[in-house]
């Protein structure tokens, strides 16, 4: 039975490699140094990612780019990474910007009741999208979005360490104008994602892909203002192997709010969940997943020029949550005029519209606890951004965002529009900044930058020497306290300020895996 024992510690090991799911699900960077210094870091050996469908817009293109770092101490001949489409369990079923009214044929769904679920039919096979040559080099590939399926993406040996791929789609009329992105996410079966709608000016879906070969049974809960919205439908959805399902999030309720909180959870099996808003008048983008509930949250990246910035945070906890609003800006952090602190209730959504905040300067929002007696309360929490006036304007989403432990990397920047922020929440922090070759060929150019404690540095990243098409920007934390970062795209068009924001969680390239001991008095001879 001792015999066993080992067996399992060493198998539970080696589990730790090759998922990378151990020691960076979550907690402080002052957590993960101390518990490097317990174990070995090992490079992750296995890496899975979800990119749901773009569009279905007629008048639209999607720009994907695919790139993993250059990490030491990985193997430099073993490996590959591609994606491939995804199935549709529906063959003519709605998608957003679509026009059916929610008609389904009983294929989605459990039993049949899809109420305004489908997909698109995934065209072209097994036919591998961006297999990437070698680490260090991106590699970048455009669609017609009305044809684009979701996709469904491994990457083994060299190419699995922070292997990201970015998802950028341009409409450039009707509903859904604008620039959407989003960074394709990892599978997980716990999602929450504030800022939802059901308003009637905004159709927000829900892209659940299930990257596995076994179906995958997931819950959809919305709450609002006043608590869990009564659904007038089942909230169970089945999501077929290796397949996308889009949920219209106003089909699940008759309550409308426009301040709402989504909380995904798979009963069985592993999803990826990501939200596609669109606003009849403000365009949109994608709504990616909040970082886990937390008692204090960074919000990393609000434009200089933001025209009007919406905050949605809901309590996790059992009690009500008392909030510290702080503004952090290019020189210090400051309280925003009016919005001192914010109230939530538990089991609750609350919104604050905190207007130009930035007043010109880039900035970041910190939400801490009050100060009272007892536990502080988790929360979840996003960011709508808006860019422009009337009918010029452009919507992007910023998620609370989880501190890079030691690196994160944003794909498809350009060499015009891309800017990057960080933000220190707590001690001053030093970090790294690298561009890689682009798609195109060119030489990786890094630089270091120092980002004082409570303040936000927002610039443009460095860019590849000779470098042509794409490239990625990896940051690496070298010292200090956490860092949060995001990246902004802009492509202003017509006169609209198109945008889209990605947030830069740490990219769990490596894995804390501890060291498996042997209590020898413990093994006797059978």
């Amino acid at each position: 039975m001792n015999r066993t024992t080992l067996s399992l510690i060493g198998a539970a090991t080696a589990l730790a490699a090759v998922t990378g799911v151990a020691a960076l699900t979550g907690g402080s960077s002052d957590d993960a140094d101390a518990s490097a210094k317990a174990a070995t870091r090992l490079p992750v050996q296995r890496s899975t990612l979800l990119c749901p469908t773009p569009s279905s817009s007629e008048v639209s293109s999607t720009t994907y780019t695919a790139y993993t770092p250059k990490r030491d101490g990985v193997d430099a001949k073993d490996g590959a990474a591609e994606l491939l489409p995804a199935q549709s369990p529906a063959d003519d079923t709605t998608d957003p910007g679509g026009d059916d009214g929610g008609k389904d044929d009983g294929k989605n769904g459990k039993d049949g009741k899809d109420g305004g679920k489908g997909g698109q039919a995934a065209p072209g096979g097994d036919k591998p999208v961006l297999p990437l040559k070698e680490p260090g080099k991106p590699v970048t590939t455009e669609e017609s979005s009305a044809g684009a399926p979701a996709l469904i993406g491994t990457a083994d040996g060299r190419f699995a360490p922070g292997w990201t791929v970015q998802q950028t789609t341009t409409i450039d009329a009707g509903s859904g104008r604008g620039l959407l992105g989003t960074a394709c996410t990892a599978p997980d079966t716990d999602f929450w994602l504030p800022g939802v709608s059901t308003d009637r000016n905004r159709q927000d879906f829900v892209h659940l892909t299930n990257p596995d070969d076994a179906a995958a049974e997931v819950d959809l809960k919305l709450y609002g203002p006043s608590g869990r919205l009564k659904p007038s439908t089942d909230e169970a959805i089945t999501v077929p192997p290796r397949s996308t399902v889009p949920v219209l999030l106003s089909t699940l309720t008759d309550q409308r709010a426009a301040g709402a909180a989504l909380h995904v959870t798979a009963r069985t099996g592993r999803i990826g969940a990501a939200v596609q808003a669109v606003d009849q008048k403000a365009g949109g983008d994608w709504l990616p997943a909040s970082a886990v509930p937390s008692t204090s949250v960074a919000i990393p990246g609000i434009p200089k020029d933001a025209t009007s910035a919406r905050l949605i945070v809901f309590a996790a906890g059992s009690d009500d949550a008392d909030l510290k609003v702080r503004l952090a800006g290019p020189n210090n952090a400051i309280t925003p005029a009016g919005h001192e602190s914010l109230h939530v209730k538990s089991g609750m959504t609350a919104a604050i519209d905190l207007g130009d905040v930035t007043k010109g300067e880039p900035g970041s929002l910190l939400l801490t606890p009050e100060g009272g007696e007892g536990p502080a309360t988790p929360v979840v929490a996003a960011l709508q951004v808006t860019r422009g006036k009337g009918s010029d304007q452009e919507t992007a989403f910023i998620p609370a965002t989880a501190a890079i432990e030691r690196s994160a990397t944003a794909a498809d920047n350009r060499t015009k529009g891309s800017t990057l922020s960080l933000v220190a929440p707590r001690a001053t922090a030093k970090v790294r900044i690298t561009a890689s070759a682009g798609a195109g060929g060119g030489s990786p150019v890094s630089k270091t930058y120092e980002v004082k404690g409570g303040t936000t540095k927002a610039l443009e990243p460095p860019r590849p020497t000779s470098g042509k098409g794409p490239y990625a920007v990896t940051v690496e934390r070298l010292s200090g306290g956490p860092v949060h970062a995001s990246r902004m795209l802009a492509l202003s068009e017509g006169g609209v300020p198109m945008f889209t924001i990605q947030s830069l969680p740490d990219d769990r390239g490596t894995v804390a895996v501890p060291e498996a001991g042997q209590d020898l008095s413990l093994l006797n001879d059978d």
